[in-house]
């Protein structure tokens, strides 16, 4: 029997989604579909960066002697900027998701985005605000100053969220001048550097990729179409309210529109060198076409997630994609 680590929780802000991913794992390698094949083994990072056993405190030696494989379910910092793949490469553990420098690339939103660039896919006009430093003079004084700096190069409304950090976490719209210098007084991200984007108004797609599932390399998922209500618009509310939103699966999206959205999340996939699986977000303008957003390489796994629902509109589920990915995994 194959001993798997499931690795959740972890120091990031995305603990308790984390925490989650983990849960719908655990139920089921322990289900009728794959209890005779795997033992599920819970593994916990807590908030302190204390590594756990069921539920009992244990060092990084006693873990990777516990197990055959690692399922990375976590999210956010340590995970998906690599910094665990970088341990588990040290313990020669073989482990689902993408390589650490892989996901580091993802992670950093700058880095993607002159990735993406290279690409000749097109993402959002960006600016990067570096963090504020108390040397450098009043807080005020910054904030006018990376404010003018927005205004003068991007027009409004501004999307802005922290430059590492996981899909749609965190974000902010501002959409007048005042809001922004106002946003950069307020010292939110003031820890951290900080990502400023042009707002592209249309659909947003949501699209996973799963390497070598039913005889393709790179298999696409049906897309999401992530949808406001109607009486909203996306620079009147903070993205962390998310339960505002309606996924449909398949999106409703023109066929050519969906034959673009799969062969740009393939590209990304494939040139990022991203390996098992990965989900990248879309903007669909009306007039200007498909701009990417951001790379996800450890997309959520909850029993609400996208990838489940992606799953079952192809027949599939979610026991026999972590079946799957767990062989690419032994066979990394």
């Amino acid at each position: 029997m194959i001993k798997v680590g499931v690795i959740r929780g972890g120091v990031g802000s995305q603990y308790e989604v984390s925490l989650k991913t983990g849960s719908n794992i655990l139920s089921h390698l322990r289900g009728d579909k794959l209890n005779s094949k795997y033992k599920a083994i819970d593994i916990l990072i807590d908030k302190e960066g204390i590594w756990h056993i069921n539920g009992k405190p244990v060092t990084i030696l006693d873990v990777f002697n516990s197990i055959d494989v690692i399922f990375n379910a976590l999210h956010g910092d340590f995970g998906e900027d690599g910094k665990v793949a970088q341990v588990f490469d040290q313990w020669k553990i073989p482990y689902t998701g993408s390589t650490a420098f892989a996901s580091a690339l993802s992670y950093n939103k700058f880095l993607a985005k002159k990735q993406f660039e290279l690409l000749n896919i097109k993402t959002p006009e960006y600016l990067i605000a570096p963090r504020y430093k108390s040397e450098s003079g009043p807080q005020e004084h910054y904030a006018k100053e990376v404010a003018k700096q927005v205004h003068t190069k991007i027009p409004s409304p501004w999307i802005i969220k922290p430059l590492s950090g996981g899909s749609s976490l965190d974000v902010v719209v501002c959409k007048t001048y005042l809001e922004l210098i106002n946003f950069f007084q307020s010292g939110l991200y003031l820890d951290k550097d900080i990502l400023i984007e042009e707002y592209i108004e249309g659909k947003e797609a949501v699209v996973c990729v799963v390497d070598n599932f039913r005889d393709k390399d790179i298999y696409v998922l049906p897309s999401v179409e992530v949808r406001l209500p109607k009486d909203r618009k996306f620079y009147d509310y903070n993205l962390k309210h998310l339960d505002i939103l309606e996924e449909v699966c398949p999106g409703n999206f023109k066929r050519e529109e969906k034959e673009e959205l799969e062969k740009l999340a393939s590209q990304i996939h494939k040139e990022f060198n991203l390996s098992h699986y990965s989900k990248s977000d879309f903007i669909i303008h009306p007039k200007k076409g498909i701009y990417v957003l951001e790379v996800n390489t450890l997309p959520s796994l909850t029993s609400t997630s996208q990838i489940p629902k992606m799953l079952t509109a192809v027949g599939s589920d979610t026991a026999t994609f972590i079946d799957h990915i767990l062989k690419l995994a032994l066979n990394k």
